[in-house]
């Protein structure tokens, strides 16, 4: 390679010599028409990429290089983590690591898209993912609109993927880092995975604040050495990257340096390149039309192979006549005392509980990060708790009105309930409060409460697949399963429970959509023409309204609700409800003093 009448600096490492620099002028015989025509050096020529905000989502989750990027934030004084979420196909919830001591929690998402659309302040999508999938997903990442850096580490991404990628990237202005990288590391501000290896390096090489040394690099194994080396005889890194080994990289190296050449924090640019392929050609096209200022100091690897006798050999080399040098070990360090450890900082130890709906510490409790003060000044009420505590929303005034109603009407239903029944037969026990709450919550279920749940999935499956009443109906009949929240023991067609006639009137007059309790009546309408006790009950009511509910709010999507539904959330309602009955009972009966029960013997059929 040859460089056109220019000066040249040229970086070499030999044994104890660190660093050399060689003023040259020579002549690199560039053959006239190698480059073609002109080179477009691309848009990305427009400086900082990256800065101590920058937050990345980080696809296929592996612990240690999230772990390393979030102790490279902590050793950089960053306020927050760089990596805000995480996305493992198939998987959702928390995923927990370390930020300094503090042990944080990062969201995991199933999707890229989920991942963007509940982090949209991160700009960087940071690919683990193996050769075969690495496309895909880094396509759908550039696909985001908030994503503006893709990150490939996956090494052997087919080549026609890798163009296409690299083809969609520039023409949406976005930037492809890789495939086949290491990283990027900007100094003292974000770094990307196993980028500049340990902590311990990265604190030897001073990569914890920003230097004025641009480096660029195909190689990322020997990205480290140069990090050392450059820390040694200058003031350090400022950004350093390594651009991949594949044949089609996302981003060469001309863009990079053309890229320092416009950040005014970079003084000097090194480049370290590698035989095989044209893109230092293209480097020192840039350097002859005057597209660089910057002192570039340079070193192609394998330049100088056929200087030596042999190949290369890197270790101490046993030579005849010679002793062979003893292997240099680290010896063990001694254990400190645990708790010792922890108040000097030197371990971390992991958490065994995540809670995302309450802190109690500081000063004040918080319920979803809203302060106890706020809830109190503000006249906020249980059902404001309830959206808080179990939806971490704080829903519309419509929707926590409707809440309230739903407990009154559900808080008692009389003694002759199973559940008050209980409750009343062990507060005559003699039996303490929470035993005779327990007995009571404990025959909730199937046939006592835990239908609210049941007539939600079935009325929500049922409309959602398009079923006629008779469809649904008759479907339910022929597979042996009565239709939950459709019947009563007293109640009939022309004697309708008020409480049921109540909701509906409130969710007519409040609710955006009522779609789900109009089919739930539409039902109701063809179970009575079979026979009048066929109604819609309390359970059913509920349980269509709460669908309707949740999708008015307009803060659900599709997935939660179904989860919502899935989990019990109804017969939470129902539970907490009925709680204030049974608690009324087991105190009603200790205020009367009743004697221990004992069931009338001619209330008892006894046979053979």
């Amino acid at each position: 390679m040859m460089l056109c009448d220019m000066n040249w600096l040229c970086l070499c490492l030999y044994d104890e010599v660190l660093m050399v620099f060689l003023e040259l002028k020579c002549a690199w015989h560039v053959t006239k028409g190698v480059f073609g025509s002109k080179i477009d050096f691309g848009k990305m020529a427009t400086g900082q990429l990256f800065s101590k905000t920058t937050q990345a989502l980080f696809y296929n989750y592996k612990q240690l290089p999230v772990q390393q990027m979030l102790d490279f934030d902590f050793s950089c004084r960053r306020e927050t983590p760089s990596v805000a979420g995480i996305i493992n196909p198939g998987s959702e919830g928390f995923q927990k690591l370390f930020f300094g001591q503090e042990e944080i929690a990062i969201p995991v998402h199933s999707t890229v898209e989920a991942a963007c659309a509940a982090h949209p302040t991160a700009d960087v999508f940071i690919n683990f993912g193996s050769f075969r999938s690495a496309a895909s997903s880094s396509m759908s990442a550039l696909k985001q609109p908030t994503i503006r850096v893709v990150a490939i580490i996956a090494v052997g991404v087919p080549e026609s993927d890798a163009k296409q990628l690299v083809a969609y990237a520039k023409a949406n202005n976005k930037v492809i880092i890789g495939p086949a990288t290491v990283g990027v590391i900007q100094a003292g501000a974000f770094k990307i995975g196993d980028t500049a290896g340990t902590i311990d390096n990265i604190i030897q090489c001073k990569l914890y604040r920003p230097g004025s040394v641009g480096f660029v690099s195909k190689s990322g194994g020997m990205s480290n050495e140069l990090y050392n080396t450059i820390a040694r005889v200058t003031d350090g890194i400022y950004e350093g990257i390594a651009i991949g080994g594949d044949v089609f990289p996302g981003s060469t190296l001309s863009d990079h340096v053309l890229r320092f050449n416009n950040i005014p924090q970079v003084k000097m640019i090194v480049v370290l390149g590698e035989l095989g392929g044209r893109e230092e050609y293209s480097l020192v096209e840039a350097l002859k039309q005057g597209k660089i200022n910057k002192p570039v100091v340079a070193w192609i690897s394998e330049t100088c192979a056929t200087l030596f006798k042999s190949e290369v050999q890197f270790g101490p080399v046993v030579e005849e006549g010679k002793i062979t040098p003893v292997e240099e070990v680290t010896p063990p360090q001694i254990p400190e005392d645990l708790n010792t450890a922890i108040k000097s900082g030197k371990v971390r130890v992991p958490t065994h509980i995540i809670s995302t709906i309450s802190d109690e510490r500081g000063v004040e409790q918080r319920y979803a990060g809203v302060p106890m003060s706020t809830l109190v000044e503000e006249g906020y009420g249980v059902a404001d708790v309830i959206s808080l505590l179990w939806f971490k929303r704080s829903l519309p005034r419509y929707c926590t009105r409707f809440i309230d109603i739903c407990i009154m009407m559900c808080a008692d239903h009389g003694p002759c309930a199973s559940g008050a029944h209980n409750a009343i037969v062990s507060a005559r026990a003699g039996k303490d409060l929470i035993s005779c709450l327990v007995s009571g919550l404990l025959t909730i279920g199937p046939r006592f409460g835990g239908a609210i749940d049941d007539a939600a999935r079935y009325f929500k499956d049922a409309y959602d697949r398009g079923l006629t009443p008779c469809e649904f109906v008759e479907g339910m009949k022929k597979k042996g399963i009565r239709v939950p929240g459709i019947g009563h023991r007293i109640k009939r067609g022309d004697n309708r429970d008020k409480r049921v006639e109540l909701l509906q009137r409130y969710a007519r007059q409040h609710f955006p959509s009522v779609e789900y309790m109009e089919y739930a009546v539409q039902v109701e309408t063809y179970t009575l023409s079979k026979a009048n006790n066929l109604i819609l009950n309390i359970d059913g009511a509920i349980g269509s309204l709460f669908l309707d509910l949740l999708e008015g709010t307009g803060m659900f999507t599709k997935q939660e609700i179904d989860e919502i539904v899935e989990m019990g959330y109804l017969n939470g309602l129902f539970v907490l409800a009925r709680s204030i009955g049974l608690i009324g009972h087991t105190f009603d009966q200790k205020r009367l003093k009743q004697p221990l029960y004992r069931h009338p013997w001619e209330d008892v059929l006894y046979t053979k």
